[in-house]
């Protein structure tokens, strides 16, 4: 087993561990201090694999925004969670609601797999983790797998910390419902 192989696993076992056990408290997550629900959420720019290459939260007021942190591109649960947005991506622009994903991964891998997958959807590159660690979702080497819901003036209406990939979408747009409606 290669020492990538081997961390990936260890994290995969980590996330499981997290998960079934919910072993974090709302307002701080393993990633560090979520932000707070109705505040302005942190702004960021983040270079893309769509556009003019850069896309910033503020790019989006107008609309609402599903900002979705996730570990890595490729990986079993990641590659469900983006397709389970992408199936749902028509029910979100009736919403006028706009997807992001973010990953600490690298321009070049988004691109390829937003091409393997047929996201239409951006994913934004957050190799530091400056926007992830605003938010509450970086470990050391990746994002957490969490999700904020963020409303047309620019303040942070939900977060999910506990999300299962195989139908985290539909329970988003639920809530989104739920606030829309609100």
């Amino acid at each position: 087993m290669s020492r990538r192989q081997f961390f990936s696993v260890l994290l995969a076992i980590a996330l499981s561990f997290i998960t079934v056990f919910n072993v974090t408290p709302p307002a701080f997550a393993l990633g560090g201090k979520l932000p707070e629900l109705n505040q302005s959420a942190p702004e960021f720019t983040l270079a893309t694999n769509t556009g003019d290459g850069e896309i910033s939260l503020s790019d989006y007021r107008g609309q609402w925004v599903v900002l979705y942190f996730y570990p890595k591109d490729f990986t079993s649960g990641c590659t469900l969670e983006a397709r389970r947005f992408q199936q749902d991506l028509p029910e979100y622009l009736q919403r006028n609601t706009q997807i992001l994903g973010v990953s600490a991964d690298n321009v070049q891998s988004h691109a390829e797999f937003c091409d393997s997958e047929g996201l239409k959807f951006p994913l934004l590159t957050d190799s530091k983790g400056t926007v992830s660690k605003a938010y509450g979702s970086w470990i050391g080497f990746v994002s957490m797998r969490h999700t904020f819901i963020i409303d047309p003036q620019g303040i942070l209406r939900e977060i999910f910390t506990d999300v299962r990939p195989s139908v985290h979408s539909q329970e988003v747009l639920a809530r989104l419902n739920e606030l829309q409606q609100a």
